[in-house]
């Protein structure tokens, strides 16, 4: 079992940056990627970066690329993304999730989640 807890939400006027932080526990090994995914209301649930847990690979939606920065700290257990310029096209529910094996942008694959952290972009 693996243990997902978002946190870094809020409230941010457009332009400006927020970073979430994910945090894990309990069955934390390599290999695995961690993804970040984003649901807006009455839309579906998208996917918004990933990153394998050696750090060596990272991956982008296209919306998102260029403004936001996915990292992580081994010693922390910990993922973070950092979100630049910010939209309100951007305001959603982001969670976490965790996938052991091969990155990918479908959530289904992943089998551990967090419970959320409300991003709001206000324009």
């Amino acid at each position: 079992q693996v243990q997902l807890v978002e946190s870094g939400g809020g409230l941010v006027q457009a332009g400006g940056s927020l970073r979430l932080s994910c945090a894990a526990s309990g069955r934390t090994f390599s290999p695995y990627t961690i993804g970040w995914f984003r649901q807006a209301p009455g839309k579906e649930r998208e996917f918004v970066a990933a990153i394998t847990w050696s750090g060596i690979s990272t991956y982008y939606a296209d919306s998102v690329k260029g403004r936001f920065t996915i990292s992580q700290n081994n010693g922390k257990n910990t993922v973070y993304l950092q979100m630049n310029s910010l939209k309100s096209e951007d305001t959603a529910v982001y969670c976490c999730a965790a996938l052991y094996g091969s990155w990918s942008t479908a959530a289904y694959e992943y089998t551990y989640w967090g419970q959320g952290t409300q991003v709001t972009v206000s324009s």
